[in-house]
């Protein structure tokens, strides 16, 4: 018999899984834990029917018919829905992973996993969404020209909102949370898209240059290079 273990609190769960066999093992380790389980078996329908519906946790699976998890996902966030998402893959290059995690995905885990494995990265999610729930509530960051709406998950240069997406969101979060420190890259990698090593991809480069000239305007600096290092946020 599978020990399912114990989750801190009963929360509201969405799985979006096309496999019955996968769907019914999640349906009955978290139902044993005490959540509320609703299955969806593609997006189209989530998008149909349950965007107005809350839920603490989303699980979904990549590979779904018609609209793939991504996409879905995607289009969650373009629709200013935050709740955590975990995805659910078979694929397990670097490549997906940062893919699945750069459209919006809060974590990803691969198929086969352990319910043990599971139940741990629900907890930390959860934990996570949490501590943002608790925070006062007017929670900005102003930098001259930059305001960053924590709670909102909206940045403003000059009073004018500039779109980002939710890896840009996290990235910028997590300089500024080291402000006036260096951050290497492999840090970022491990903060940002939950990469633990460094496997030669220019990602986090590329998301540095993103930001800069979405939130870098009239000759404001904010994004320091290190050279050699990492990089910076110092408000000058």
């Amino acid at each position: 018999m599978i020990n399912f273990g114990k989750t801190e609190r009963i929360m509201q769960i969405l799985v979006i899984e096309d496999d019955k066999r996968i769907s019914d093992f999640l349906i009955k380790g978290l139902e044993e834990n005490g959540h509320l389980v609703t299955l969806c078996k593609d997006a189209e329908t989530v998008l149909e029917k349950f965007l107005n519906i809350h839920f603490d946790l989303i699980i979904c699976d990549i590979m779904l018919p018609k609209m793939d998890g991504i996409q879905l996902v995607q289009t969650l966030r373009y629709k200013k829905i935050f709740t955590p998402i975990l995805m659910l893959s078979a694929l397990n290059t670097v490549q997906d992973k940062v893919s699945a995690l750069d459209y919006g995905a809060d974590d990803y885990i691969t198929k086969p996993f352990h319910f043990d494995e599971l139940l741990s990265r629900i907890k930390a999610l959860t934990r996570r969404n949490q501590f943002r729930s608790q925070e006062k509530p007017e929670n900005k960051l102003i930098f001259d020209s930059l305001e960053i709406d924590l709670d909102q998950y909206k940045v403003y240069v000059n009073q004018e909102e500039t779109e980002l997406s939710p890896r840009e969101f996290k990235l910028l979060n997590y300089l500024i949370e080291n402000s006036d420190k260096t951050v290497t890259r492999i840090q970022i990698l491990n903060a940002v898209w939950g990469i633990t090593f460094d496997n030669h991809t220019n990602v986090v480069d590329v998301y540095i240059s993103y930001l800069r000239n979405k939130i870098e305007k009239n000759g404001t600096k904010y994004i320091h290079t290190v050279k050699g290092v990492g990089y910076m946020f110092k408000a000058d």
